[in-house]
């Protein structure tokens, strides 16, 4: 942990001020004395107006005990963002670095790298908050199930993998609250949107009046999933309440989400907080109660601590007067907040940890190389015919960039952004390599007129190769938009079919976007040679795809979710929450796991321009599970082959693997090495997983050692139609890179037998 320093100019303390006389006497102030100490100590001095107001985002200042007002609504999505009322830019902090959205970075499968993002934005959101013009309590990321392909915020989240998804949120959130030391924190992260929460506006339902209905096994194996690894792996200070209902009840109201799981199963140290006036919606568009008191006592009673609207101010002194709630249940609410700002060290007076961060610790060189990195780590080559790509400036040495998108600047930083220290367009970033020729096409990502295509046409048959940036941005995409189809809108697709039969030279066809798009058309076209997914790349976004296009940067992302055919979402509401699919009704399912229809492009997807091969060093080949009693065993442990996890003995079940990854092309590269599993055949044997994944770098000619485990409770269980996780027995296929694996699960008690 940085020195404890004195905060930066700017911010005066928010409480026990050492200047401030009156608060030297407080126990709360004692840095010396147990936080839950100092927490009731706080709480005791309290009046119950002060209490209550303290339980809402913009919480007040209490000047007889020397405590600033505080608002707790801050984002750093991908970077420290202007969008909560917590953080303000200007003056000494004019920017600050804006990564690639979340589905790009989660392209690139690299834990590592993520972890790294959000130590550099709490490092700005630090220096920021010693500046006095931002919080330390950020609610993100947003760890939801990128579900159904047209989902509009889809793009914040890390894709349709649980798994994947949960690996995200874990080491974001460690990067952004520090390492934990002393339970304190760095700045206090949040997961959202808890739970089942992937719709906003589609076909007149949106996500206030909407009530997703949820079985217990999609609920246990897929949308719950990253929360629980943000609580257990990530130690996340807070998760937040989504605006949905559940099987017919409000998360923000749901004792069996908040307080029995969040806090009960998964002992969450930390708050929880309802997204920006959920309580008010259940009360006043979903009528889930009769009157607003009954509302502020149902939320508290299901464990929300802190209200983002002023909902709980203007009702919970009711709520006590009519005994709905008691001021001991206010208590443990604001016994959790103050705790975590307290961990913050919020309550220790001038000194600060990081007190030493201030404007020169923003968009620095270092920040603003790692900015581009991810960019270049996200960007996906789906399709490279006759290995067009790199392109090369000696022989490819005039390009034209045509397209909607070929010369943004705020699009590629997607949405949940703030300001970023500068941007360059992909216009920009391949103008760094060769001439340029550039044409937009069309005015806007609608296109929703084609009387530019002509000088589109002129330049492709006049350049050397023709680089076409289209796809989508915030008006197609977006929170509280979700999309109608996958098809690129407008005349976009005509566009580039006509730039494409117009071209002299190779056509690479960029595709910035968050979502999935229908790009069939381009696939099948003879013209188009190559084909790159960038996400929204960030304020770098147009360096990392030059770098890419002319080979300075061998692409290794993959795709963090199924790309289908327009036809799927014609045939697939967006309100059927149904993971797995339904032959009786004809219903698909959804993501890789359970959709095996056709797909424009797969789950996990992404070429190279060179050419890695696998190797099994170590594979164990069978496994005895053992069981914790033989009462166990007769009291319906076994369901179809199954053994519950909970009746195993899982201590000691991790195997290891060994895996060498060599790079037998031309090109140095980075190989992301996907593991998957496969139960045996039988009642389970439509799930397929993702287990493990290893992002390894690797030379040309030479070979990288991968070492990883697989826990035979944790990665070769299913969940069962109740919701219970169960061991199937029998042959259990791994797919690890392009080597096929299995292992044979059997009980102790069937080898003695």
């Amino acid at each position: 942990m940085c020195a404890l320093l004195g905060v930066g100019e700017g911010r005066v303390p928010f409480a026990c001020d050492p200047n401030n006389g009156l608060t030297k006497g407080f126990k709360f102030c004692s840095t010396h004395v147990a936080i839950n100490l100092r927490v009731q100590d706080l709480i005791g001095r309290l009046t119950l107006p002060e209490k209550i107001r303290l339980v809402v985002n913009n919480a007040i200042e209490v000047p007889r005990l020397g405590i600033q007002g505080y608002e707790w609504w801050s984002e750093a999505l991908h970077g420290v963002s202007n969008v909560g009322p917590g953080t303000k830019f200007g003056g000494a902090f004019p920017g600050a670095t804006s990564f690639p959205q979340v589905i790009t970075t989660a392209a690139s499968f690299n834990q590592s790298l993520w972890q790294q993002i959000g130590q550099v934005v709490s490092d700005e959101a630090r220096a920021m908050y010693n500046g006095g013009v931002a919080g330390l309590t950020y609610w993100s990321p947003n760890v939801n199930i990128f579900r159904d392909p047209r989902w509009g915020r889809g793009q914040e989240t890390p894709g349709e993998d649980p798994i994947l998804a949960g690996k995200y949120a874990a080491s974001y959130v460690k990067g952004l609250q520090g390492d934990g030391a002393g339970n304190r924190l760095k700045v206090a992260a949040c997961c959202k949107h808890y739970t089942a929460y992937d719709l906003d506006n589609w076909n007149g339902v949106d996500r206030f009046h909407f009530n997703a209905k949820v079985t217990k096994q999609d609920l246990e194996d897929t949308y719950n999933v990253p929360f629980k690894s943000c609580v257990l792996e990530g130690k996340v200070a807070s998760v937040m309440c989504s605006y949905n209902q559940v099987n017919g009840k409000p998360t923000c109201a749901d004792s069996n989400l908040l307080r029995n799981t969040i806090r009960g199963k998964w002992h969450l140290n930390g708050y929880i907080v309802s997204d920006c006036d959920s309580v008010d919606t259940f009360f006043g568009t979903q009528h889930y109660t009769k009157t607003p008191e009954e509302a502020a006592a149902e939320a508290i009673k299901a464990g929300l601590d802190l209200d983002c609207g002023p909902f709980l101010a203007l009702h919970t002194d009711g709520a006590i007067k009519q005994g709905l709630i008691t001021e001991n249940d206010l208590n443990l609410a604001l016994g959790n907040l103050i705790t975590v700002q307290m961990r913050l060290g919020m309550f220790d007076g001038g000194a600060q940890p990081y007190g030493n961060l201030g404007p020169k610790d923003v968009c620095t060189q270092a920040h603003q190389e790692l900015a581009l990195e991810a960019a270049r780590q996200g960007i996906v080559l789906l399709q490279n015919n006759g290995n067009t790509l790199p392109l090369s400036p000696r022989t490819q040495g005039i390009v034209g960039v045509i397209g909607p998108n070929s010369d943004v600047t705020v699009t590629m930083i997607g949405n949940y952004a703030g300001v970023a220290c500068g941007y360059t367009s992909p216009l920009q970033g391949i103008a760094r390599y060769v001439k340029t020729m550039h044409q937009v096409g069309c005015r806007d990502v609608a296109c929703g007129a084609t009387d530019l295509f002509g000088r589109a046409e002129t330049v492709a048959r006049q350049v050397d190769a023709t680089v076409l940036v289209v796809g989508l941005d915030q008006s197609i995409e977006a929170e509280f938009k979700d999309r109608v189809g996958l098809l690129l809108p407008g005349h976009q697709q005509d566009l580039v079919s006509r730039v494409a039969k117009a071209a002299k030279g190779p056509v690479i066809l960029v595709i910035m976007s968050g979502g999935p798009v229908d790009v069939t058309f381009a696939k099948n076209d003879p013209k188009i040679s190559a084909i790159l997914w960038v996400g929204y790349p960030g304020q770098a976004g147009g360096t990392a795809i030059a770098d890419v296009i002319f080979g300075t940067t061998n692409p290794g992302g993959r795709l963090p979710n199924t790309w289908y055919p327009q036809d799927y979402v014609d045939n697939v509401p967006m309100t059927n929450m149904d993971m797995r699919a339904n032959p009786t009704s004809g219903y698909p399912g959804r993501t890789y796991r359970f959709y095996k229809g056709p797909v424009v492009f797969p789950f996990g997807h992404g070429l190279s321009y060179t050419t890695f091969t696998h190797s099994l060093v170590v594979a164990p080949k069978e496994v005895a599970l053992p069981i914790v009693s033989l009462s166990a065993l007769k009291n319906s442990t076994f369901s179809s082959k199954g053994v519950k996890v909970s009746h195993a003995n899982c201590g000691a079940l991790e195997l290891g693997f060994h895996v060498d990854v060599k790079n037998e092309g031309s090109m140095d590269g980075s190989e992301t090495l996907l593991i998957f599993s496969k139960p045996p055949i039988g009642k389970w044997n439509s799930v397929k997983q993702l287990v493990s994944f290893h992002k390894v770098h690797v030379h040309v000619g030479s070979k990288q050692s991968v070492k990883f485990g697989v826990h035979v409770c944790k990665h070769l269980s299913i969940v069962d139609e109740f919701g219970i996780r169960r061991i199937p027995m029998g042959e259990h296929e791994l797919h690890i890179g392009d080597v096929k694996h299995s292992i044979y699960v059997q009980t102790l008690d069937e080898i003695k037998n």
